[in-house]
């Protein structure tokens, strides 16, 4: 049987071994299972597509988007800007085990933000400066809106929350939460920002799916402007991959 799975950890709840089992049983689609693999170290990865060579693809997720690309041959273009990999592609042939990288996050968030783009969304915040913050970035500068990244700790390249005045978002018309804030059970958490700056001029992005609201996006809501959750870059991006498996 082939074999697909995910590599993290801990690896809790997963939305892609729930998506694609039921994408293989509302298909018809046989033979292949999706199963998650929790490595306590990135060293352990090898052995699982080097002992199966059923084994034809993988999703990498957090501590190990970095760390596994080590192990592959080769990197997708926008991996190799990014630098992080969320999923793999395995080929086992005649001289050797060949493992080419991807970002499928990029994609999925490209392809949900694009749709809601308005021509006054030319300028945008980044909230969070984790592994999610990259793909990110990588789209904002294909569909050419310049931005700005806020974490904790002000650098060169970074803003502070601190500097997040009452004029700077009124003057930002897309704010994007890279961050795990309002993640459930927690949702009572947000960015701490000036909300009460936000208009209907504003579109809110939130990388969070569960809940499907988070605070973020219901204090944009009050004040009228759109929002959308991370639910379909997740959709999107997981159909990517399967495309990329099965090329």
């Amino acid at each position: 049987m082939k074999q697909l799975g995910l590599i993290g950890y801990p690896l809790g709840h997963s939305f892609s071994k729930k998506y694609y089992l039921e994408k293989f049983r509302n298909e018809g689609i046989k033979h292949i299972d999706y199963d998650l693999y929790p490595l306590s170290t990135i060293e352990e990865f090898p052995s699982l597509y080097l002992n199966n060579p059923e084994f034809y693809g993988v999703n990498v997720t957090i501590p190990y988007k970095q760390d596994v690309m080590q192990y592959l041959t080769e990197l997708s273009d926008e991996a190799k800007e990014i630098a992080a990999v969320n999923c793999i592609q395995i080929r086992h042939e005649a001289d050797g085990v060949k493992l080419k990288g991807f970002n499928t996050d990029a994609y999925g968030f490209e392809k949900s933000l694009e749709p809601l783009l308005k021509p006054n969304h030319s300028k945008a915040l980044i909230f969070g400066n984790g592994g999610a913050t990259k793909a990110v970035a990588y789209s904002l500068k294909k569909l050419g809106i310049d931005f700005k990244i806020v974490s904790r700790t002000k650098s060169e390249d970074n803003l502070s929350y601190e500097d997040l005045s009452e004029e700077l978002i009124q003057n930002t018309p897309l704010l994007i939460n890279c961050t795990p804030l309002g993640t459930f059970p927690k949702t009572e958490e947000c960015p701490a920002l000036p909300y009460h700056a936000i208009s209907s001029e504003h579109l809110l992005y939130d990388l969070i799916y569960n809940p499907e609201e988070t605070l973020f996006l219901k204090k944009g809501k009050e004040r009228g402007a759109a929002i959308k959750n991370g639910y379909e870059m997740l959709v999107l991006q997981a159909e990517k991959n399967w495309e990329i498996w099965n090329q």
